[in-house]
């Protein structure tokens, strides 16, 4: 699967996370110093949506119960997550953000 446009870059406000409801699932975007980052948006801990959490530079943490991640790699900071969100290319071209969904990975820990 090529790269998909998902938003607008203007779409997703700096030090923001957005829910973009996609298939094959969903994804959240976060802005940070400019730059656009794509994880999977759910917690690996909880089923709950970490658009909804709340970003500090490039850690993002769930609502639900208080788990971290890295949102450049998808690593787990904090428990009560211990496995990586899985993350997606993420692609600028002109005004639009594109994913790659065929190259999401997760780490391996």
């Amino acid at each position: 699967m090529p790269f998909i446009r998902v938003c607008a870059y203007a779409d997703v406000p700096e030090g923001e996370a957005r829910k973009i409801d996609a298939e094959p699932e969903a994804v959240a975007l976060y802005k940070v110093g400019g730059e656009i980052f794509a994880t999977q948006d759910r917690c690996t801990h909880g089923d709950w949506s970490l658009a909804d959490g709340y970003l500090d530079g490039e850690v993002v943490e769930c609502t639900l119960h208080w788990a971290k991640f890295c949102v450049r790699t998808g690593r787990a900071l904090a428990a009560p997550a211990w496995e990586p969100l899985k993350t997606f290319p993420v692609r600028i071209e002109g005004e639009d953000v594109l994913i790659d969904f065929d190259g999401g990975a997760a780490l391996a820990e």
